[in-house]
């Protein structure tokens, strides 16, 4: 005849060694159980094999036992309960295959059994990282950081426009002849009125709505300023040539 009382002592021994501190007695009151037996509660999460640490400290469920009269020969009374960030529908599959597994290990001491399971699904359902079926940490929540671009702002853009009209002001002066730069101050050229004293078209005035619509495309700014050295070469030539006519 088997002792079953001295079979769940020994038992409840070689888990208190085993497990330490995750494992403590609870009052049946506290264990959502029906029964008066002695209770017992083993905290898990999910743990690396090789260093016994948690991989995922925001995930923890504890499971709870109690020994049937006739255990191990029938199975024990178990629930499993999430301590933190395990859904309700996950708690209820785990319950419902610790409970196959008990069923499946009848006639020895099975609990330990069971927690290694146990863990072993904590570990592949909730791995480092993995919080796609973890209840979301209101703490998580603060620490994310959304980065962006630096705005454009009235200021910026006037800062880099006058940047640009100055740039291209210089490249036009390089096309001015020496006598219009060393010309007086007060009859000194300025790059536009050289420009169109040779015959080009008046450059109209850009206004604001207009800077809008420009693209400032750098192959732009060089097409332009070989035609005006075009025009600038050809003016010279002409003039060559109608002196060469008078002479004759």
């Amino acid at each position: 005849m088997t002792d079953y009382k001295q079979e769940q002592e020994m038992e409840i021994e070689a888990l208190e060694a085993i497990l330490m501190d995750e494992f403590k007695e609870i009052h049946s009151s506290e264990s959502g159980l029906s029964t008066s037996n002695r209770c017992f509660q083993i905290t898990l999460s999910p743990q690396d094999d090789d260093t016994d640490e948690s991989t995922n400290p925001s995930v923890r469920l504890a499971l709870i036992f109690s020994h049937t009269e006739n255990y191990p020969d029938e199975p024990p009374l178990l629930t499993v309960t999430s301590l933190k960030g395990i859904q309700t529908g996950d708690i209820k599959v785990l319950k419902e295959k610790l409970e196959q597994e008990a069923s499946e290990n009848l006639g020895m001491a099975m609990v330990y059994t069971l927690v290694t399971s146990a863990k072993e699904w904590l570990s592949e359902k909730f791995a480092q990282g993995d919080t796609e079926n973890a209840e979301e940490d209101p703490a998580v929540k603060d620490d994310i950081i959304i980065p962006h671009g630096e705005p454009v702002t009235v200021e910026t853009f006037t800062a880099w426009r006058d940047r640009f009209e100055a740039e291209l002001a210089l490249e036009r002066a390089k096309l001015m002849p020496d006598s219009a730069l060393a010309a007086p101050k007060e009859k000194k050229l300025t790059g536009r009125q050289w420009f169109e004293s040779k015959g080009a078209a008046p450059v109209a005035e850009i206004t604001d709505e207009d800077e809008e619509d420009i693209d400032f495309d750098d192959d732009d700014f060089e097409d332009d300023e070989d035609d005006m050295l075009e025009h600038y070469l050809a003016e010279k030539s002409d003039s060559s040539v109608h002196s060469s006519l008078r002479g004759t």
